[in-house]
């Protein structure tokens, strides 16, 4: 058996074990979105993203319904 076959001559990288299973897992997005959520500052920024998106279609709404 070759030496670069052999899982326990790799590199142990502890900080992305998570994120390597989120990968392998395929569950990348909804990581992606629970980690977004936990932080205050990545919440109040998709809140705000959200309230925008939502704004311009009511606005789109509006402003075909009164034309």
């Amino acid at each position: 058996m070759a030496k670069q076959d052999d899982p326990s001559s790799q590199p142990d990288w502890q900080g992305l074990r998570e994120l390597d299973r989120a990968i392998s897992e395929n569950r990348l997005t909804a990581y992606s979105w629970k980690k977004a959520w936990a932080d205050p500052w990545g919440r109040l920024k998709l809140v705000t993203i959200m309230i925008a998106l939502a704004s311009f279609a009511a606005f789109v709404v509006v402003n075909d319904v009164i034309l």
